[in-house]
């Protein structure tokens, strides 16, 4: 979502957004259309990418119901919406290249790991699992790992593990996800990342309309201080033509 919304910085790099901005659309309209353009290019790439993660886990041992693929689906539509929204935030601050290289080198390199995306959180330290815990991605990571591994720990229950050892594979995997000693159950897993979406993408609302503000504040002050140097410079004029 980092790289696909990168548009929008560049179109301020290159001046694209101020053409944009002189048409008869409303500064709040223009952002989400950065936004729902994001969100459905990488949606786009997302769902080819489960496609092929599916045909992959078809060919070694399929343990996957109709039911878990729906949930995965759901899980990358939110995971993506969280994404975009995050993205549109920090991009909103950005106006150079230099800052979108910066940005898309921290997140590529580092947010994989703390959203537990390359690693499972479990095989971190306890403190910092603990932080990680305040984290909305973690939890949409965890959806996305209890509904891809549903069907292979259910068929590791049949086939007579003990049910320690499941939990503490679940644990190991973040299928299990625990708030400071609580588990946290599926359910409010949805209620954080949806909590996270709308949170995230109010602000990103927000900061448009304070932005569309305050251009049209300082475009009226540029009109007002136009006027009165052009009074001054041709006062007499002015007041001839008057005459």
């Amino acid at each position: 979502t980092f790289c696909a919304n990168m548009i929008m910085v560049s179109d301020k790099v290159t001046g694209a957004h101020k053409d944009l901005s002189i048409t008869p659309v409303s500064g709040v309209t223009m952002a989400l259309g950065y936004y729902v353009s994001s969100l459905i290019s990488t949606l786009i790439i997302c769902f080819v990418a489960m496609g092929a993660g599916l045909i992959y886990i078809a060919n070694v041992g399929w343990y996957l119901s109709a039911a878990d693929i729906a949930l995965m689906a759901l899980d990358v539509f939110l995971l993506t919406m969280f994404g975009t929204a995050l993205s549109s935030v920090i991009n909103f601050f950005l106006s150079t290249q230099g800052q979108i290289s910066a940005v898309g080198t921290i997140v590529s390199s580092g947010y994989g790991f703390i959203c537990g995306a390359y690693m499972p959180i479990g095989s971190f330290s306890e403190g910092l699992q603990k932080v990680l815990s305040f984290l909305p991605g973690t939890y949409g990571t965890s959806l996305l790992r209890n509904h891809c591994m549903r069907g292979v720990i259910s068929e590791a229950a049949a086939q007579g593990i003990p049910d320690e050892h499941i939990e503490g594979i679940k644990a190991s995997l973040d299928c299990s996800i625990e708030f400071f000693g609580h588990k946290v159950s599926t359910g409010a897993m949805y209620v954080i990342l949806c909590a996270a979406i709308a949170l995230l993408l109010g602000i990103y609302i927000c900061l448009n309309i304070w932005a569309a503000r305050r251009a049209k504040k300082k475009g009226k002050c540029k009109i007002l201080r136009f006027s009165e140097v052009f009074y001054d410079k041709h006062r007499q004029t002015l007041y001839g033509l008057y005459e």
